[in-house]
């Protein structure tokens, strides 16, 4: 009788690695959130909260961005662990070591390329605000607080709102939800006042932006590479004297 030897799985090389992370190919299953209902609640309520405190407070404008935007960010962080009860790692923000091969490579990748081109689309205008005396209070109290406000953004709307539509709604829905929330939220309140002519490109701009986090999110289940994406984008752009969101 003829024995039967089933195929030993082919490590990922290198190479695969590489390319794999740009068609949104993670070598992972994908874990449904294991959280209760009365937790989704929770989230999906603190989202809500978080976002109508950070419209009041952008509103007032009575407090610095370099001091609002850390708090965004930790009054996110402390809503999701503390009030929700919910761990870090299960919207995605995992230890380094508990990434695989395709992760780590597309991070890697994600980081060099986007130093890269918003490096030189904006070198004249980082050259400008940077060449100065004032380069290391433009760095702190402008680059580093744009760069929690883009971490901010992706625990609301994809760690907290994402995970918890996705649960509910199935991944179609609940993606295509929480990035019209993102889209039209209120980090993005300008293009509302603004002539159609720049509003409507915008906000499509804004919307397909999104998409691409929310599938990377979705594909890897990593919150951190999605996070340093965004945050990146909003810190170079800001920077360089553009819109942010």
């Amino acid at each position: 009788m003829a024995t039967v030897v089933a195929p030993v799985p082919r490590a990922p090389s290198l190479l695969d690695s590489i390319w794999k992370g740009h068609l949104f190919l993670f070598d992972k299953e994908i874990q449904p959130a294991a959280h209760s209902d009365s937790t989704g609640v929770r989230l999906l309520a603190y989202a809500i909260v978080l976002e109508a405190f950070r419209a009041a407070l952008n509103a007032a404008d009575v407090l610095p961005i370099w001091f609002r935007a850390p708090l965004y960010l930790a009054l996110a962080l402390l809503a999701i662990h503390r009030g929700a009860g919910v761990a870090w790692r299960d919207i995605g923000f995992r230890r380094w070591r508990d990434w695989n091969h395709t992760e780590k490579s597309y991070f890697v990748q994600i980081v060099i390329i986007a130093n890269v081109v918003f490096g030189s689309v904006f070198a004249a205008q980082l050259k400008a605000q940077l060449g100065g005396p004032d380069a290391a209070s433009v760095i702190w109290l402008v680059f580093v607080p744009l760069l929690c406000l883009g971490f901010y953004q992706e625990v609301v709307y994809r760690g907290m709102l994402q995970t918890e539509l996705v649960r509910r709604c199935g991944p179609a829905a609940g993606i295509l939800i929480a990035n019209v929330l993102y889209t039209f939220s209120p980090g993005h309140y300008d293009y509302f006042v603004s002539p159609r002519a720049v509003a409507v490109p915008m906000f499509a701009a804004v919307f397909a932006m999104g998409l691409v986090f929310a599938i990377v999110y979705r594909r890897s289940g990593n919150l951190w590479i999605v996070a340093v994406m965004h945050a990146l984008g909003n810190a170079y752009i800001v920077t360089g004297g553009q819109r942010f969101h």
